[in-house]
């Protein structure tokens, strides 16, 4: 219907319902609003509040690390590469800037949702080890993760896992052979909440098939200042199962929205 149409027609009812004395229409529901839609093309890395990219200078051949392809973004991420702590290695972006140059900010009692696209090439192993492809943490060095997306081997089977890293959770679990050499969406959401009041809801999706759809309540997903995403390769060397190679991941159609 022409949505000029829709609100004649809309204020015509409104105008009926008033004129017969039925009750008032109960407060719009909360929604879903669009607070961050970056385009790789036009906005690159700006996308981001802060890119980690090579932050030792371990590999300055390779860099950058984190670039745009097309219209998404790609991380590689080479055996060389090493952080600043030698044991592990780290090519991430953090944070979510709109084209206003500000940066959302994720707040107790807030809640927020992310969407987008992943590929994962099957150079992209789960370890032993962490290795982690998102996370949601408090801003500033040495802060615990509170959600991590990881790909982990549980015994001897690749996976990809959420889970809520404060209390060691596991949200939900899924086989990664699926998602190897092919684009999968993710759907996470998060109400930030200190103690019990939080929660989570991880989605993934191919096509119209639906992977893993797992939620938590009554979760702390909250440990000071505010919640910020990373996206990214962050991976343990001490693998025991011969997984580590070169690889890359990467990202498009992401989308950030508030429930309002």
């Amino acid at each position: 219907m022409n949505p000029t149409r829709r609100t004649l027609l809309g204020a015509a009812l409104g105008g009926a319902t008033a004129a017969v004395g039925l009750p008032a229409t109960p407060a719009q529901a909360a929604s879903w609003q669009l607070k961050w839609s970056p385009s790789a093309s036009a906005d690159g890395l700006g996308a981001f509040e802060t890119i980690e990219d090579d932050r030792a200078d371990s590999h300055p051949a390779g860099q950058p690390h984190i670039r745009t392809e097309g219209a998404n973004w790609r991380f590689n991420m080479h055996m060389v590469d090493r952080d600043a702590s030698t044991d592990r290695q780290r090519q991430e972006v953090t944070g979510l800037r709109t084209s206003s140059g500000t940066h959302l900010r994720w707040l107790p009692g807030q809640t927020w949702r992310i969407t987008y696209s992943m590929y994962i090439p099957s150079s992209l192993k789960a370890t032993t080890s962490f290795t982690h492809i998102m996370q949601m943490k408090q801003p500033g060095t040495g802060t615990q993760p509170i959600v991590v997306q990881s790909l982990r081997r549980v015994d001897g089977v690749q996976t990809i896992e959420l889970k809520l890293h404060i209390a060691n959770i596991l949200v939900g679990r899924t086989p990664l052979a699926p998602l190897h050499n092919s684009w999968t969406d993710v759907d996470f959401q998060i109400k930030v909440g200190d103690g019990t009041s939080g929660s989570v809801r991880w989605i993934l999706r191919q096509g119209g098939t639906t992977l893993i759809d797992r939620s938590r309540t009554g979760v702390d997903t909250f440990l000071a200042d505010r919640v910020r995403p990373k996206w990214g390769i962050y991976r343990s060397l001490g693998d025991t199962s011969g997984s580590l190679q070169d690889c890359h991941m990467l990202l498009g159609n992401l989308r950030g929205y508030q429930l309002v």
